[in-house]
């Protein structure tokens, strides 16, 4: 088995076992972004104001919305990342992410990072809960997956 082969894009899949619908809504919602990716991620015209628990923010520009299928958004260091639903024929969804133009010096981090966000993702949307930790002091810089 390979893993992670394609050098220009990270991609990952995730099953949910919500509908399309509600996993877009969470993607693409300034609520639903802040109960899983970033402690707040408010859209403005477009644009995405991402704010992080280890203090960084970034504004980032929404390239694509499709509901309830795709979403794709500019992200840090200039990568574009996109989800796609598609419906997992059980009522569930088939999220695949991905994440193209990651600097190579970035890439393993990257990758890592986006398990800690599908995980939060899951936990979120078809359990309500919320897997981070939310203390500045506790980051990912700092080693820690539940931030």
């Amino acid at each position: 088995m390979s893993f992670q082969t394609d050098p220009d894009a990270i991609t990952w899949r995730l099953n949910l076992s919500s509908p399309p619908g509600k996993v877009y809504d969470f993607i693409t919602t300034d609520e639903g972004r802040a109960s899983f990716w970033a402690e707040s991620a408010e859209e403005t015209e477009g644009l995405i104001e991402f704010v992080f628990p280890n203090g960084l923010s970034a504004q980032k520009r929404i390239v694509e919305r499709r509901p309830p299928e795709r979403f794709s958004v500019e992200y840090l260091g200039g990568s574009v990342v996109t989800f796609d639903l598609e419906e997992d024929g059980q009522g569930g969804t088939v999220l695949t992410l991905r994440d193209r133009g990651v600097s190579p010096q970035w890439r393993q981090e990257t990758t890592a990072g986006w398990v800690s966000v599908l995980m939060a993702l899951k936990a979120a949307v078809d359990f309500g809960a919320d897997l981070r930790n939310h203390d500045p002091r506790r980051t990912w810089d700092d080693g820690y997956a539940e931030n």
